[in-house]
C-alpha cells in the first residue's frame, strides 16, 4: 500500500512538471511605430491559439510572448504578426497588407529588412 501511495505521489509530481514545461516564453523584434501598432501587434499574437501573453514595447520594438508549445510554435506567432502588417525577425509582411496600415504605422521597411537580415546571421 505504501509503495502504491509513493508511486501515485510521484506520478502527480511528474505530470505537474510536464505541464509547466509546455509554457514557453520568447522575445523578438517586431517593427512598428505607435500605440495603434502596439494594439495591432499584440492582438495578432494573442489571436494565435495557445498564446497567453503578448506585450510589445514601441521604444525597443521587442515583443514578449508566452505560449503553450503543445498548441503552437514561435513561427506561427511571427506569421500572425506579419499577416497583420508588421515585419518580424522571421517573417516579412506582404506589401499589400503593409500598404493598408495607417500612415503613422508605416515604419521604415528598408531599415527593418536590414535589421531583420542581421538577426538571421545570429542563428
Amino acid at each position: 500500500m505504501k509503495l502504491k501511495l509513493v508511486g501515485l505521489i510521484g506520478l502527480f509530481l511528474v505530470s505537474g512538471l510536464s505541464l509547466s514545461a509546455q509554457e514557453k516564453n520568447d522575445k523578438f523584434k517586431v517593427f512598428g511605430n505607435c500605440g495603434m501598432c502596439e494594439n495591432r501587434i499584440e492582438k495578432a499574437a494573442l489571436a494565435v491559439d495557445g498564446v497567453s501573453l503578448a506585450d510589445w514595447n514601441k521604444e525597443t520594438k521587442m515583443i514578449d510572448v508566452a505560449f503553450d508549445t503543445t498548441k503552437t510554435d514561435i513561427h506561427k506567432v511571427h506569421m500572425a504578426i506579419a499577416d497583420a502588417g508588421h515585419d518580424t525577425e522571421m517573417h516579412t509582411a506582404k506589401d499589400e497588407i503593409y500598404n493598408k496600415l495607417p500612415g503613422c504605422c508605416k515604419y521604415d521597411r528598408t531599415n527593418a529588412e536590414m535589421k531583420s537580415d542581421e538577426g538571421h546571421h545570429q542563428h
